[in-house]
């Protein structure tokens, strides 16, 4: 056990990090335009703390309680664990925790996500094993991005 805890306090050294709800909200959203990820993809609620190692690439976010969210347009249900890990850079969110969908009537972990071609308009999702799906970016935009993106693509 107090391998395990040396090890987190190890992955989290020299992170920059916020508490509470509108701090950690903001930091969120700075966190996901920066790696070019539509602003609704993380759907997480009451969030705590959030910490960012940018050396290696490590994040947290921390909830107040497990939340599950029903994406409308792709017709899944995830799960958000207290707490949700990830290594990052640009388009790519890999070595996730605390994130499982739910396919017929089992919960399924997410380990990657990433845009691998943005010209392309999607967004790709990965299971441990490597099994995947992937979905319209548009499908995890907030109304706001969705107006600016198909504002856009009519110019």
């Amino acid at each position: 056990m107090a391998s395990d805890r040396t090890s987190c306090q190890d992955e989290r050294a020299g992170a920059e990090i916020v508490y509470g709800a509108e701090e950690c909200y903001g930091h969120s959203v700075e966190l996901l335009k920066e790696l070019g990820f539509p602003m609704g993809v993380l759907a997480l609620k009451d969030l705590e703390e959030c910490g960012y190692v940018r050396e290696t690439g490590f994040v947290w976010m921390k909830q107040k309680a497990p939340y599950e969210h029903y994406f409308v347009t792709t017709k899944t249900l995830v799960s958000y664990g207290t707490e949700v890990t990830a290594y990052v850079e640009k388009g790519r969110m890999k070595k996730m925790t605390g994130v499982k969908s739910k396919q017929l009537f089992l919960w399924v972990p997410i380990a990657e996500m990433s845009i691998e071609d943005p010209a392309q308009n999607k967004i790709h999702f990965k299971t441990p094993l490597g099994i995947g799906k992937s979905f319209p970016l548009t499908a995890f935009m907030t109304d706001e991005e969705k107006k600016k993106y198909l504002e856009k693509a009519n110019e």
